[in-house]
């Protein structure tokens, strides 16, 4: 039976059901899947580098999920059938799985890390890496072609596996650039002594930040939570954007008179915060606090976001940072793209960074990494601590919204984009008939149509788009007056005209 690779696309990965349990969800990333698949990664390496597979050196680990060690050993078994040098680095995290291509330890042609982020413990994907940086969607669909070929990697003999501690070797990269730029000449080896950070983990691959990182250089861990690997994810959902989640680490911050909060999603490619009075700092204020940590060194640099971040953030970007800011579309991959498309038309652009807390710096290999940007934050931090202020203080004049939702309107029957695309057309049209009443629309926007309200009883914006991969249509709305309810009730008398689409009223 042919495979259907095709479906377990998302994007710039790979995700599927990989455990039975759940009704409903049959196996969709077995055995078969994942053989092929890494076999369509190492033809596509193969073409990338110009080295035959006997010549390669690739790298897999793994995030806390249930079946990352019997995914492991189909990936590690195909890779050696075709003569590769493996390097078996555990439980890991997605940027220490790039960092293997540019470690000299390692200097590894490409890696793969086996993970599918915060969803349920049922799933499982695949995320790869060249030396240039992590696969855009056209990659993984190349990938997915040569999977589903009958060309398998030729090899002279088998390959090899090494074992080993990637996340040892990461954790001493960020251990000393916090000995460098947090230098504390009473404690030189230890900057952070005197500082208290509690950690979440969610349970996923991040407990290391704590225990290999924070606590070596004097800083009390305690009531750090959640840090030991487990897969079936007992706490909370490990996702900076969950509301759980996040209280779960304003609690713990709170209640052990915490300096800082950090928490990390599964595979540690997003973070977020709380400060010592257990404010949250996330989605638009992790963006927030992100630009203010490299506004001095970087001015007027172009910070680039995904669609949905508020106008309070443009107006703490420009105003109080002096940055420049570029609302972009939703995807990690693609507010990165853009911001390396800017720098080669000679636009600089340092940072690349989504509400849901994938942040890449420039001066990182524009690499999406919750752990660099938790170094950044606990730098910044230890450096202010010497001062008796704390890390809030960077943001205390980023204006929060008065009430903020987001709805996501399903699309029923087939051809869900297309119709999608003329309920968009129709919805520009309509604000643009209603410019006279209080409606505008923000141009330029580059994803969806995004309205701004000035009406007597709101005034705000919403912004009504398409989902990535789903038959839905996510609508948010942010209001400073009135009530976001208001928007809501506009939005959906405009789409109840519509018969495809169910709104509340439907």
């Amino acid at each position: 039976m042919a495979l259907e690779l095709k479906k377990l696309q998302n994007g710039s990965d790979i995700r599927g059901v990989s455990l039975d349990g759940v009704p409903g969800e049959p196996v969709t990333l077995g055995s078969d899947e994942a053989r092929a698949l890494t076999r369509g990664f190492i033809l596509w390496l193969e073409e990338k580098t110009g080295k035959p597979s006997q010549e390669m050196r690739i790298s897999v680990g793994h995030d806390s999920r249930v079946s990352a060690d019997a995914l492991k050993e189909i990936l590690i078994y195909t890779m050696m059938e075709a003569g590769i040098r493996v390097f078996d680095c555990g439980l890991a995290s997605t940027p220490a799985m790039f960092m293997s291509t540019i470690f000299d330890e390692y200097k590894c042609d490409g890696a793969i890390m086996i993970t599918a982020s915060h969803l349920p413990y049922n799933r499982n994907g695949f995320k790869y890496f060249s030396r240039d940086g992590g696969l855009d969607k056209k990659d993984i669909s190349k990938i997915i072609e040569l999977g589903e070929s009958e060309k398998i990697p030729e090899a002279s003999s088998p390959g090899s596996v090494d074992e080993t501690d990637l996340i040892d070797v990461y954790s001493r990269y960020l251990r000393n650039k916090i000995i460098m730029e947090a230098a504390d000449p009473e404690n030189p080896e230890r900057p952070l002594t005197g500082l208290k950070i509690v950690v979440d983990a969610g349970n996923g691959a991040g407990g290391f930040f704590a225990k290999k990182i924070l606590e070596p250089l004097g800083a009390d861990i305690t009531g750090s939570q959640f840090l030991e690997p487990d897969g079936m994810f007992p706490n909370h959902q490990p996702n900076p954007e969950n509301k759980e989640a996040m209280a779960a680490i304003s609690k713990a911050v709170v209640d052990n008179h915490a300096d800082l909060g950090l928490i990390f999603d599964t595979d540690v490619d997003r973070s977020a915060a709380v400060d010592r009075n257990g404010k949250e700092i996330s989605r638009n204020g992790i963006v927030a606090l992100a630009a203010a940590l490299i506004a001095v060194q970087h001015p007027g640099t172009t910070v680039v976001t995904d669609s949905i971040t508020s106008d309070q953030l443009t107006e703490y970007l420009e105003k109080c940072l002096g940055l420049k800011h570029l609302r972009f579309k939703r995807g990690y991959r693609n507010v990165i793209n853009k911001s390396i498309e800017l720098n080669e038309e000679g636009v600089d652009s340092q940072l690349a960074i989504e509400t849901s807390g994938h942040a890449a710096y420039k001066e990182n290999y524009f690499l999406d990494d919750g752990a660099y940007l938790a170094t950044k934050i606990v730098i910044k931090e230890a450096q202010l601590h010497q001062k008796g202020v704390d890390i809030g203080v960077l943001i205390e004049s980023l204006e929060e919204p008065k009430e903020a939702i987001e709805v996501r309107f399903p699309i029923e029957g087939s051809d869900f984009q297309v119709y999608g695309d003329q309920i968009l057309e129709g919805l520009k049209v309509w604000a643009k008939a209603k410019s006279d009443k209080g409606l505008s629309l923000v141009e330029p926007n580059y994803e969806g149509v995004r309205i701004n309200f000035d009406l007597p009883e709101v005034k705000g914006w919403c912004l009504l788009r398409k989902s990535l991969h789903d038959p839905i249509m996510p609508l948010n709305a942010e209001v400073t007056e009135g009530s976001v309810e208001t928007i809501l009730e506009i939005m959906v008398a405009f789409l109840d005209g519509y018969s495809r689409i169910r709104t509340e009223k439907k």
